[in-house]
């Protein structure tokens, strides 16, 4: 309005000095001439505040734009501070406690928050480092010969000098460290995993100065979910190692016990093997999986270092490098085994989980007839199992938990305490003998076997407890070596078999678990006190007279921990 005014005053001189400078002709030209210039004067004023008001638009609706964007701007401000301010969710699968992840890799596990502050990102990839310091101290009643992880078909008898000598070590062997990777990629959710620990191969003079253990590959794997189907392949804990949770594959959601033993507890089925894996959710609720494992033609080893099977004389030499008795890593293998298992998980305040599937290993072995001996023949067997496992929590806090396997050939699965087949002579041609002219040809038979373990798990306060008791079983197969005369007995169990002292029937093993958490910072880590204590039998298929009929072992583990966040 000021501008308005200012041009009227200027119009309004100007016109005064020009009507001076050049008066009118007439009166009535001077009255037109001003009307005129009025209202000229009128339209350029109104056409200015137009524009003006225009322009005042504009500015509100850019300032209302700029009101929005800066709404956006602190919402997202203010979700970015909420997951990073937020104290992270520790999860580390190393831990082998009961807390276990959501279940099957989504898309909300890949975009969530970092759950550690170790967590790096690099590109559209997240890195979280775990693993925990371990200071163990064990002691055993018996010399195993082994230092982290026990050696339960070997414990000595009391008639024999290690049966009287206790053990007692100290060592960090049991540390370990892991790596998990997660990324989106093309619609699909992407898991990596590595996880190693210091329980490898030692050298002899490993405790005489530096206790320089040697480190081993426990776990490395790719796990890529895509809607409802998920593959999984490297070396991973095998489809028959029973779950707290689904089928997956993250130690933390596997029924492993609470325990300080490197070795699994007795009634445990597992493996840690090259594995390819197919798993389709139908639901949150129900999982069916089947995986593609590496075999081995497996015939367990006695505590002497020699074979726990005995072969055919005839045939021993060619069978000696075909079978692996703990010590022939290059034994040949038909065929991968193959592993099936669906998974079923409900509730929220009385979790329930269950499990069942079952697995199909084979064997094959070539030999020389002999006689006539001039041509090879090959002989396949086909056998399997069926595993299951549960676990319910009673009330808040407390779970019920079994589980098991059963089956002709699945020896090797119950910790490689038993063999899995034993090879029987017969004559090479149907209804001769070995001493016509069929000569002795061979066939594989299978060793039936099974493990349970039943247990209860709870938690108070900063305090978790395990109880466990659990048993295994390798039954007698066993039958005249028709290709000698010196060997009565042979395959696995034979009674006065040579060597069948060492032969396993029945393994059993109770424990109770403790892990006190002492301090527990999500930025910082945790400090934990592991301790186990446990009670070992084992039974052979054979004793001398007088001998004791079973071996005894009482262990305790305890262990200083420190957990990385």
């Amino acid at each position: 309005m000021r501008l308005a005014r200012k041009a009227l005053f200027l119009v309004f001189a100007s016109g005064m000095v020009l009507a001076q400078a050049n008066p009118p002709a007439t009166p009535l030209a001077s009255t037109a001439s001003v009307s005129d210039e009025l209202k000229q004067l009128r339209e350029a004023v109104a056409q200015q505040q137009k524009l003006m008001l225009q322009q005042q638009q504009q500015m509100a609706q850019q300032q209302q734009q700029m009101t929005e964007q800066q709404q956006k701007i602190d919402a997202l401000q203010k979700a970015l501070e909420a997951k990073t301010s937020g104290a992270p969710h520790v999860e580390n699968a190393s831990l082998n406690t009961t807390n276990t992840s959501s279940g099957p890799i989504t898309q909300s596990d890949v975009e969530k928050p970092k759950e550690s502050p170790l967590s790096f990102r690099i590109g559209g990839t997240d890195f979280t480092p775990g693993g925990f310091v371990d200071f163990e101290n064990i002691f055993r009643s018996t010399n195993t010969g082994n230092v982290s992880a026990t050696n339960f078909w070997a414990i000595p008898f009391s008639n024999t000098v290690p049966g009287h000598l206790t053990e007692y070590r100290a060592t960090g062997q049991y540390s370990r460290f892991n790596l998990k990777t997660s990324t989106h990629f093309k619609g699909s959710d992407v898991m990596g995993y590595i996880e190693g620990d210091f329980n490898g191969n030692d050298a002899a003079s490993v405790f005489v100065t530096s206790n320089s253990h040697t480190m081993r590959l426990r776990l490395y794997w790719l796990d890529l979910r895509h809607g409802s189907w998920e593959f999984l392949g490297g070396s991973t804990w095998g489809l028959e190692t029973p779950n707290r949770v689904g089928v997956s594959p993250m130690p933390a959601d596997l029924s492993l016990t609470l325990g300080e033993d490197a070795q699994t507890h007795i009634g445990i089925n597992y493996t840690r093997a090259a594995e390819f894996r197919a798993a389709y959710h139908f639901s949150n609720k129900f999982v069916w999986a089947v995986g593609l494992q590496n075999p081995q033609q497996f015939i367990g080893q006695q505590q002497n270092g020699t074979n726990e099977v005995a072969f055919p004389n005839a045939f021993n030499a060619q069978l000696g490098s075909q079978l692996d008795p703990a010590t022939t890593p290059g034994a040949p293998n038909l065929a991968p085994d193959i592993l099936t298992k669906f998974a079923y998980d409900t509730g929220t305040s009385h979790k329930f989980h269950f499990e069942a599937g079952g697995l199909a290993t084979s064997a094959k072995v070539t030999v020389l007839p002999t006689v006539p001996n001039t041509s090879f023949t090959s002989h396949t067997k086909w056998e399997g199992g069926f595993m299951g496992a549960t676990n319910y929590e009673l009330f808040k806090n407390f779970r019920l938990l079994a589980q098991g396997m059963w089956g002709p050939g699945v020896g090797r699965y119950i910790i490689g305490m038993g063999p899995q087949l034993v090879i029987v002579p017969v004559p090479a041609v149907s209804g001769g003998t070995c001493t016509n002219l069929g000569g002795c040809d061979v066939h594989i038979s299978p060793v039936h076997a099974g493990d349970v373990l039943v247990g209860a798990e709870t938690q108070l306060g900063s305090s978790q407890f395990g109880f466990y008791y659990g048993g295994a079983y390798f039954q007698r197969n066993t039958f005249p070596d028709i290709t000698s005369a010196t060997q009565p007995n042979i395959g696995f169990g034979g009674i006065q078999q040579v060597g069948s002292t060492f032969q396993n029937r029945a393994l059993q093993e109770g424990s109770i678990d403790w892990t006190q958490t002492f301090w527990k910072n999500p930025q910082y880590g945790a400090v934990l006190l592991v301790t186990q204590a446990s009670y070992v039998t084992r039974a052979t298929w054979f004793v001398a007279a007088g001998a004791p009929k079973n071996a005894h072992l009482t262990m305790g583990y305890v262990s200083l921990r420190y957990v990385l966040p």
